[in-house]
């Protein structure tokens, strides 16, 4: 299969390309941005007068439900969302039920995946048996099963102990630590936010320490074990100067964070919003302009849709308890332009904004997508930055249709997706 995508602009960041390019695609594989190859004959012509083409997108927290969520997801739906939103890889955790801690469930996971044919799927295994915080899984038997990373997702491991010998073990075996910084016991139980509006409204908060304490201990294990970490969904502005620290210190540590985390604040929770119910919480406007000022100067290496969906039974409830979670896959890039539209300022706003989910987020995941270079899979996204549209549950693919963002108007609509150099998608 040959593919020729003409007219458009491309964004490369990886490559720090921003121009009027044509991409060539052959058998899967992007074969020139240039000139056509020799003797090149398209089977199929994109023309993208006014589009951008950039890297497909990389996402590296989508919850897909399956195994044992079915009722709220699927691995198909869930996998077109991605389509829809122009995402072609994505990362997914491993509290699934069962929880991803056994071979053969991380086998068939990537196995599903593949017979669907539609976005990359990369699986993460339980750091511990049963994210129970207490005994290590196989963690060579998983990477051999398909695994990319080690992770306890919502769950904290109590016993430092036990986190020491994961982290000794996976700095043994070139693994990554995928953490999500908070202490197991301040906040726990929590829903929003420690501050005047918790108080105000009679809602259990999560103090920024309980972030913080908890970087302080995995900051202290990375010293001593030399393990390299990924955090998962920053959220406070102390927890963004402590990584900013660690990364001067040169320790081996990359973070992410969360989209809605980089809009929204407490305030948004408004009159007991369920969508607005997060993890973690939805913090100050202080914690907000430092997520926004930590993505632009780089201490902040990726933007991911923390994509939860979750179904009426369990979000049309009172805030306190509704489950956390919300609908993200297609609203990754809207989001993502959103903020550079309003924080960035420059001919490369648009290029920084799609570094932070295309080159920087596969960089993280040590994948070798996100980039348009010749040679590499043909993973690309094609999108009008131009169109403007609006967050409602008819226009969301996800089975999951609860989102804080419901009713705004965002830009940038993706047009086509092409997976491997096939086109996946067409809007």
């Amino acid at each position: 299969m040959r593919l020729h995508i003409k007219n458009g602009r491309l964004i490369d960041p990886a490559n720090k390309l921003d121009a009027q390019h044509d991409v060539f695609i052959t058998d899967g594989h992007i074969t020139s941005t240039a000139q056509a190859p020799s003797g090149f004959v398209a089977d199929q012509t994109i023309d993208a007068t006014g589009l951008v083409v950039c890297p497909g997108l990389v996402d590296l927290s989508a919850r897909l439900r399956e195994p044992g969520y079915e009722y709220k997801a699927t691995l198909e739906s869930e996998l077109k969302s991605a389509l829809a939103g122009g995402v072609t890889s994505l990362l997914c955790p491993p509290d699934t039920d069962p929880v991803l801690d056994e071979p053969g469930l991380v086998e068939m996971l990537v196995h599903r995946a593949r017979i669907l044919n539609q976005s990359h799927v990369y699986p993460l295994g339980a750091l511990t048996v049963g994210l129970k915080g207490r005994e290590l899984t196989e963690m060579a038997e998983l990477t051999d099963a398909g695994c990319i990373g080690f992770s306890q997702a919502e769950h904290t491991i109590e016993d430092t102990n036990v986190l020491m010998r994961a982290m000794q073990y996976a700095h043994t075996f070139g693994y990554t630590v995928w953490l999500r910084p908070q202490d197991p016991y301040l906040g726990k139980g929590g829903t929003a936010h420690s501050g005047p509006l918790a108080s105000r409204l009679g809602l259990s908060g999560v103090p920024v320490i309980s972030e913080t304490i908890a970087l302080h201990t995995i900051f202290e294990l990375m010293r001593t074990t030399e393990a390299r970490v990924h955090l998962c969904r920053l959220s406070s502005a102390a927890g963004i100067a402590l990584v900013r620290a660690a990364k001067t210190e040169g320790l081996p540590v990359t973070c992410d964070v969360g989209a809605h985390h980089v809009h929204l604040t407490d305030n948004d929770i408004g009159f007991f919003d369920s969508n607005a119910r997060l993890s973690p919480p939805l913090r100050s406007q202080r914690d907000r302009d430092a997520i926004s000022e930590g993505l632009a100067d780089g201490t902040i290496d990726a933007i991911c849709s923390d994509h939860t969906p979750v179904d009426d039974d369990e979000k049309l409830l009172p805030f306190g308890e509704a489950s956390p979670g919300a609908t993200g896959l297609e609203l990754l890039l809207s989001l993502s332009l959103k903020w550079a539209d309003e924080h960035l300022t420059g001919k490369e706003n648009l290029s920084i904004a799609l570094s932070r989910i295309t080159w920087n987020a596969a960089r993280v995941a040590g994948l070798s997508s996100g980039t348009l270079s010749p040679g590499s899979v043909a993973d690309v996204c094609i999108f009008d930055p131009n169109v403007r549209w609006q967050v409602n549950a008819a226009a969301i693919v996800s089975q999951g249709k609860h989102t804080p963002f419901l009713g705004y108007e965002l830009p940038g609509l993706v047009r086509h997706t092409i997976v491997s150099g096939r086109l996946a998608y067409t809007r």
